[in-house]
Formats: structure tokens, sequence, C-alpha cells
């Protein structure tokens, strides 16, 4: 999905939205400490408090990349290492229309895969594994990905074991085949949100509403608490 990015350090860097802090740092890390303390407590009878801070869940998701810079394996350079743009067999490439695809091919047998798919063979190519070899190889796949559509390179991708994936804005997601498939979106009162997730095979989520006019469950909600 299409959010916000920018090439070089050139530019400042932006927010990632606040997918980091307030959901996956914040919201996600919070809702597993009350299922993990739930959990404890039926074990042990006994209840205890949950410190969720935005802080800790943020920093606890660059887990892997604290172990990358300890070990020597990250670059404060941006776009110079394999998960941030650097590694060609990792980014996107825009499309001869102006779109963009998004490639994720970091395991050697997907890497092949993609190859494979595209016609190119593998002894030609500049070798993957050492970086001073990424420009010239990220050249390569930048004019090969500009002489196609966004949609032909769907047509040609997609279902494969490629690691591709088309880079959609908001309002194409809903019209995604896979999307489709997994009815991953719903429509609400006229409005597309994501359908609640995870699944579960017998508790089956309804549907998100739109919200009730203001005050309208009031008196229902003071009625169950007794006034």
């Amino acid at each position: 999905m299409k959010t916000a990015d920018r090439p070089t350090w050139a530019q400042p860097p932006i927010p990632p939205l606040n997918l980091v802090g307030d959901y996956g740092g914040g919201a996600m890390y919070l809702a597993c400490g009350l299922l993990a303390g739930l959990l404890e407590a039926q074990k042990s009878g006994r209840g205890q408090v949950i410190d969720a801070a935005m802080l800790d869940g943020a920093l606890f998701l660059m887990s892997l990349y604290f172990t990358l810079n300890a070990t020597g394996h990250w670059q404060d350079a941006r776009g110079a290492n394999h998960l941030d743009g650097g590694a060609p067999f990792y980014r996107t490439y825009e499309t001869k229309d102006g779109r963009y695809v998004a490639i994720g091919a970091l395991e050697q047998r997907f890497y092949d895969e993609l190859l494979a798919q595209l016609e190119l063979d593998g002894a030609d190519l500049p070798d993957r594994i050492e970086p001073a070899n990424w420009p010239a190889l990220t050249e390569q796949f930048e004019t090969l990905f500009k002489t196609k559509t966004q949609a032909e390179w769907r047509a040609r991708l997609e279902g494969t074991d490629s690691c591709f994936a088309p880079v959609l804005a908001l309002g194409d997601i809903a019209d995604h085949p896979h999307v489709k498939a997994r009815a991953a979106v719903s429509d609400s009162a006229g409005m597309t949100q994501p359908s609640p997730g995870p699944r579960f095979s017998r508790s089956v989520l309804a549907a998100p509403r739109a919200p009730e006019e203001r005050g309208a469950s009031t008196a229902q909600i003071l009625n169950e608490l007794g006034f």
C-alpha cells in the first residue's frame, strides 16, 4: 500500500503514519499484554498492573534492527540496507504508466522465481549478495519495470512466488482480487473499512458499523447501569 516515502536523506525523515506508535507499539502491544495478563491470572489467581508504554512497544518492534546494528549489519544511510529499499530485490519500482510495483524477493528461491518470471538469467547479472553491485542491478531492474504498465506486470507476476505486489492507493485496495477473495474490506454506511481480524473459526466477528448519532444509546446505557 502506498503511504509516504522520501528517497534520500537529503530530505528530512517523515513519520510512518502512526502505525509504529499508536497502533503497533501502542494498542497491539497493550492488547497482547492484556491477553497475557488474563492467562497468567487464570493460573495464579492473582492480578497485576500491566505497564504498556508506546515507547517500549515501538522499540520492541525494532528488535531486529537493534540486532542488525549491533552485529555491524546496519548502516544509518537511508536506502543502504536490505530492508529499507537499498537492496534491488526488496524495493519498489516505477512502471511505464507512472505507477509502482513492490518486490520483496529476499530469499534466494523467491529471487530465482522472480528472475524466471522476468526471463532473466542470473548468470548474466551482478551478484545480488554483494552491496557494491546493488546500484548496477537496481538500474537494470528500473529499466525493465518501466517497459510495462502496472496492470501488465500484475497480469504477469501476480500469483507467482516472485514476492510481487502492486503499490495501490487507498481507493484501489477494495478492488484487488486478493482483497476481494479474503473479504478483507467491507462497506459500512457507504464507507469502505477493513474487516475485523484476526478471524476465528467459531466466533465470527461482526462487520464494523457506522457511528451512531450522538446520544442514540444514552438511555440504554444508563438503564444497564441502573440509572
